[in-house]
């Protein structure tokens, strides 16, 4: 188990990798399709290799021994495909990236904060010291990124419900033995259940990507409801004895957290710039990784409590419920203050649907607070200046006015 946990946590890595490089090659208006269309792409593939593998054991009768075979032959045609893709020739974090001449693409957001490679007291950097200089402006980066919002919620819901997602997933197996022990693989469908709720997770994925709603004012009551239903769904799981609904209540609940997967990453991503969504993603995924395997140490595993497997679902119910209850919390609130502050203009970054474009107006909004500072301050005239007449005469003054200022 541990040998494929290793490896497992290199395929996460790798699907980080994956997901900012798609995100890349696509326009920042495109990022909620693009997000959708990678994750029903993904969620397809496991329903292909689920749907093989349930028809070679049940009807060819193949050993589990061939199946892991064929895995590694379709992981070497993975590679070969992997080889021959676009590959980027340097890093955006590591290297200036100069706007080309003419009106090209514009510099990053980081060297437009930072531009060139100096270090803080101006001195040129290289090696190790250029990385470590690089790193520290994008945690700084990062440290302003998360003020947003729509971020820190999202990122949130990442860790937490990402943990919780996977103890479902890593146990339902010993939960299914339980409700139903057989000996017979040919009667074991397992296979045929992941091939479902993959299909249902692909299904809601990509239908995420045209989901069209103020995420800023709904997305922690969209939240609350999905986690409520998924706390239903596994309370489900602990307290049946049939078999069938066991299986129905896992595809719900992977097909309703699939639904979110896609939406989370958009927000994500059209709230940062390029060079830092694979570090965010990094971090979410990092930290949801260290939150579940906290939770296993204290419920499954012998050092800690070491509960059976029907009690910790019970556990999964109860820590489902305790999300539930701060996203609808957190939704009440947003609602609240929304509606005390409606008889207000709303600004337009609210009626906005991507965070991106939130932080451009922003932007937009700081410039032209720093040009109105720049103006000047409006001369006050005498009182036998202002019955001067404009034209000729006032020309002849204000060039009468600019000549000592010449001759200094």
């Amino acid at each position: 188990m541990q040998f494929m946990e290793f490896f497992f946590s290199l395929t996460m890595a790798a699907r980080i990798a994956y997901s900012s490089y798609i995100f890349s090659l696509v326009h920042p208006a495109q990022y909620q399709r693009m997000a959708g269309y990678s994750r029903a792409a993904v969620l397809l593939g496991v329903f292909t290799s689920s749907v093989l593998g349930q028809l070679l054991v049940t009807v060819g009768r193949v050993f589990f021994t061939t199946l892991h075979y064929l895995s590694l032959a379709f992981l070497t045609f993975t590679l070969v495909l992997t080889i021959l893709l676009k590959r980027p020739k340097r890093s955006l974090f590591f290297n200036h990236i100069e706007p080309a001449p003419g009106g090209g693409a514009s510099p990053s957001e980081l060297d437009q904060m930072h531009p060139g490679v100096d270090g803080p007291s101006g001195r040129k950097l290289g090696g190790m010291r250029l990385a470590a200089w690089t790193l520290v402006r994008m945690l700084r980066e990062l440290g302003n990124s998360l003020q947003l919002p729509q971020l820190r919620l999202w990122s949130l819901w990442w860790i937490f419900n990402s943990a919780g997602y996977y103890l479902i997933v890593y146990y339902v197996h010993i939960l299914w033995n339980v409700v139903e022990p057989t000996t017979d693989s040919t009667k074991v469908y397992n296979g045929g259940v992941d091939a479902a709720s993959t299909l249902l997770g692909a299904i809601t994925s990509f239908t995420a990507g045209y989901v069209k709603i103020r995420w800023a004012l709904w997305a922690k009551l969209v939240i609350g409801v999905v986690t409520a239903l998924q706390a239903g769904l596994v309370f489900l799981m602990y307290h049946t004895k049939s078999i069938s609904l066991c299986y129905v209540a896992f595809v719900l609940f992977r097909g309703s957290y699939q639904f979110l997967v896609p939406i989370a990453t958009f927000q994500i991503a059209s709230s940062l710039s390029k060079e830092l969504c694979a570090l965010v993603f990094g971090v979410n995924t990092f930290l949801a990784t260290v939150l579940k395997t906290i939770i296993t140490l204290i419920v499954s595993d012998k050092r800690g409590l070491g509960l059976e497997v029907c009690l910790q679902f019970l556990v999964y119910f109860v820590y489902f419920v305790l999300l539930s209850v701060a996203y609808f919390a957190a939704a009440l609130g947003s609602l609240w203050h929304s509606r005390r502050d409606r008889h207000q203009p709303e600004p337009l970054a609210q009626e906005l649907s991507s965070p991106l474009k939130e932080k451009d107006i922003q932007a937009l909004n700081l410039q032209d607070g720093a040009l109105s500072n720049l103006q000047p301050e409006a001369t006050t005239l005498a009182p036998e200046d202002s019955t001067w007449a404009k034209g000729p005469v006032s020309r002849e003054l204000s060039d009468s006015r600019e000549l000592p200022e010449a001759k200094a």
